[in-house]
């Protein structure tokens, strides 16, 4: 069974591109290094580099084996600083993982009130464009809690925090102000078939939901312009360039346009996930973060007055492991 010493010896052989700067980073001889990396080849049966004359490659067996390699290193380098938190021999830190669109719209707000009750204890953003990408970085072991959409097949622990609305957002003498039905704001997306919108850049989260939103709907977006920026899209939408779908927590509360419900109703459930059962500092986060989190805040609210509100989530409780808080 490989060590931990030798995961960190084949995880500075790739990272490097060599033996001999592993080595000298390592602080190790170069003959010891390859001795541990070739016993970790007799453990797992295969070779895991390609020794080439001026670099190192790693075989299908190595690329198999190294983001396995990496995430027990992240997760031997987080249970000492979990250790060191509870004992007090540091300040510590926790590294948080979330959609761009998250740490913009809804997690100010948690982040201050967790600040406020836990000055020593930072916290590390590690922002993702896309769900996937976030679920690809948790299961990695490279942060100790996402915050994002409800994963895909998670088999870790997992808390609901509230169901986020989406919602469309146009300038106010947009046309799109008078297609709403019965004063309710909501605005069937069909009728918007021959708009020009402003969109999001491939490989964005919101260009896929634009996209498959519309899709829904029986057309394919027009676009007046794109942005890689998600805070961008209302503020261009409010500005006469097109209807934009954004979240409603991304909408300023100082914005200069309109706010609007799309028919049918467009929602995703947030959720805050860890791999493996998470330490008393990471689950005091998550509760922070239940009883803070901004899901609809209250401008957009009274701007929809009257539409029905997304559904209550289920209990905030880590799924299939309610103690573990």
């Amino acid at each position: 069974m490989p060590t931990l010493r030798q995961f960190e010896y084949l995880v500075a052989v790739v990272d490097n591109g060599s033996f001999t700067r592993a080595a000298e980073q390592l602080h190790v001889t170069q003959p010891a290094l390859s001795h541990q990396i070739r016993a970790v080849e007799r453990d797992l049966g295969g070779s895991l580099l390609e020794r080439l004359p001026r670099a190192t490659r790693l075989t299908p067996l190595g690329r198999a084996v190294l983001p396995h390699a990496r995430a027990a290193l992240a997760d031997s380098a987080r249970a000492v600083a979990a250790a060191r938190r509870v004992t007090g021999l540091s300040h510590g830190e926790i590294q948080l993982a979330t959609m761009v669109s998250g740490s913009l719209g809804v997690l100010p707000v948690a982040l201050r009130a967790w600040h406020e009750t836990h000055p020593g204890i930072a916290i590390r953003l590690m922002e993702h464009m896309t769900a996937d990408a976030l679920q690809s970085t948790m299961a990695a072991g490279q942060a100790d809690l996402a915050v994002g959409p409800e994963p895909e097949g998670w088999e870790g622990p997992m808390r609901r925090l509230g169901v986020e609305e989406l919602v469309i957002v146009v300038s106010h003498g947009d046309p799109a102000v008078g297609l709403s039905e019965d004063g309710r704001r909501r605005v069937p997306l069909r009728e918007l078939k021959e708009r020009e919108w402003v969109h999001y850049e491939p490989g964005h989260g919101m260009a896929d939901l634009l996209d498959q939103a519309c899709a829904d709907a029986g057309y394919r977006p027009r676009i007046a312009v794109r942005t890689n920026q998600a805070a961008a899209g209302p503020l261009l939408a409010a500005a006469g360039m097109g209807p934009t779908l954004v979240p409603a927590n991304m909408v300023p509360g100082h914005i200069d346009g309109r706010i609007l419900l799309p028919d049918p109703p467009i929602r995703r459930t947030l959720t805050a996930y860890t791999r493996t059962r998470p330490d008393p500092l990471t689950a005091a986060f998550a509760d922070t973060l239940s009883r803070h989190i901004h899901v609809l805040p209250p401008h957009v609210q009274q701007e929809i007055d009257g539409v029905d509100a997304a559904p209550d989530p289920d209990d905030a409780a880590w799924d299939g492991d309610a103690d573990l808080i």
